[in-house]
């Protein structure tokens, strides 16, 4: 059997505490990811952002994020111009820069597509579901989707598809449960298409047989074919690969720590070494009881706590010829110390689902094989630290990807059952039309906040209504 193509995947999440990043540190460090473990840039890039700018932006949307949005995109490309004119000077092959293909947010959840080749990506679709009060977007998933096909002397050697889903779930040690249920709200409602559509199409085919000839084999079948086409519209499609990455806010404890709370320590030989804490993971408890990120696979965790770091002052210079050209948050070397009222957790996380056996038996035992899963070094603007998940993504085709009729039986009969063959939670008929309302509310309160805060704002909106009031006395005359 011929070997499979793969995919050079790189995912990066970053909690940014709705500040904007400093785009040459950003791109420093983004340049030493790139070349972990690897001399060549990934062919895709994505960014999964959470709190990326404040909330009353963030609800606005649409061009008021585009400057946050573009500091990401400028720190990429730097840091893939860098990378690749050292492999030049090495006489190696220049890769090509990257084309940022989309971007979507949902309230300060957002994501971003980047690739080498942006006329691969093919059928891209977007969703986005909202789990914050009163199910706005405080707190969000956001998903994309689409077709990579995979070129050669101008012929397509291999095509694959792909399901990225960018997240933030509720904060504060004790919401456990609601973590959980956030993750539920995503299952059941971050899906790729209107349910309702699907779901009026039993009743409309009913309709067009006699109900004394309808046998129950015919509704079965039919009801069977819904359940299908619901499967997928959701994140677990038996057809695509599957990544989530965000700030999923797991803990170590469901309560803060006490005063005199032992916390976990960077030096190896240290009995508190942080690798010790990993057993109180909640996420790790929690997707072993089968109660979230279910089917979901985790690479090897070797770097500390991610969140909550405490930033040491910055140092001055002395003198005043020492602080020319010094400017805020321009250093890459941050000394930091874990927040003494949190607990440290590995909040940031990537995590994706592996082949299913009945394609890796069709295609020579083809996994996700995993290059590098690491945090980069914390920067000034936020208290948690971006990770990032490098993998080549076996390219099967989507086709060979849905399991058989056989297949689909035996994992039915399997404990747990795998999310692609029958979902967790099931689809939320009314996902689509309540997310249209609640956006609605969304900016307007987001309109409401920023005017409230801006003295020029308000000054702009009063005088709008000025002329406004006046242009419609003028007319009433």
């Amino acid at each position: 059997m011929a070997p499979i193509p793969t995919l050079d995947v790189f995912i990066l999440t970053f909690n940014a505490a709705k500040r904007e990043i400093n785009i040459p540190v950003f791109a420093r460090h983004l340049y030493n990811a790139f070349g972990q473990n690897a001399t060549s840039l990934p062919e895709l890039v994505v960014i999964s952002l959470q709190e990326m700018a404040p909330l009353a932006k963030a609800f606005i949307g649409s061009y008021v994020l585009n400057p946050y949005f573009q500091r990401y995109e400028s720190a990429v490309n730097i840091a893939a111009a860098k990378f690749a004119a050292e492999e030049e000077r090495r006489h190696r092959r220049k890769d090509p820069p990257y084309t940022l293909v989309t971007t979507r947010n949902v309230g300060m959840t957002g994501i971003m597509l980047f690739a080498r080749d942006p006329a691969a990506v093919h059928y891209l679709q977007g969703t986005e579901v909202g789990f914050g009060a009163g199910d706005m977007a405080n707190k969000g998933a956001v998903g994309l989707r689409m077709l990579y096909k995979k070129e050669q002397d101008g012929f397509i050697v291999a095509s694959s598809e792909l399901t990225f889903v960018s997240a933030h779930l509720a904060a504060m040690e004790w919401n456990l449960e609601k973590r959980n249920r956030n993750w539920e709200s995503i299952v059941s409602g971050l899906v790729f298409e209107d349910p309702k559509k699907i779901a009026g199409r039993l009743p409309m085919e009913r309709t067009l047989q006699d109900n004394d000839d309808f046998e129950a084999s015919d509704a079965l079948l039919q009801e069977g074919a819904v359940e299908k086409a619901l499967q997928d519209i959701s994140i677990y499609k038996p057809s695509s690969h599957l990544f989530v990455a965000g700030d999923l806010n797991y803990r170590l404890s469901k309560s803060s720590p006490a005063s005199d709370a032992t916390f976990p320590e960077i030096n190896p030989e240290s009995p508190n070494h942080y690798a010790h804490f990993l057993v109180r993971d909640q996420l790790t408890k929690e997707k072993a009881a089968g109660r979230t990120l279910h089917g979901l696979r985790e690479a090897e965790i070797k770097f500390p706590p991610t969140y909550k770091l405490m930033l040491s002052p910055k140092s001055r210079p002395d003198t005043e010829l020492g602080r020319i050209g010094d400017e805020e948050d321009d250093m890459d070397q941050v000394e930091w110390s874990w927040a003494l009222h949190r607990w440290p957790g590995w909040c940031d996380r990537i995590l994706f689902l592996d082949v299913p056996p009945w394609a890796q038996e069709a295609t020579g035992n083809a996994k996700m094989q995993v290059t590098t899963y690491d945090a980069i070094p914390a920067v000034r603007s936020s208290d948690h630290r971006a990770v990032f998940l490098r993998l080549q993504v076996p390219m099967i085709e989507p086709d060979k990807l849905v399991p058989s009729e056989s297949a689909f039986e035996a994992e039915l009969s399997k404990q747990p059952v795998d999310p692609r063959i029958k979902l967790p939670y099931p689809i939320d008929f009314q996902s689509w039309e309540h997310r249209a309302m609640v956006k609605k509310w969304e900016c307007t309160i987001g309109w409401s906040m920023l005017v409230s805060q801006s003295k020029q704002a308000i000054s702009v909106f009063v005088t709008v209504l000025l002329i406004g009031l006046g242009t419609w006395w003028y007319r009433s005359r």
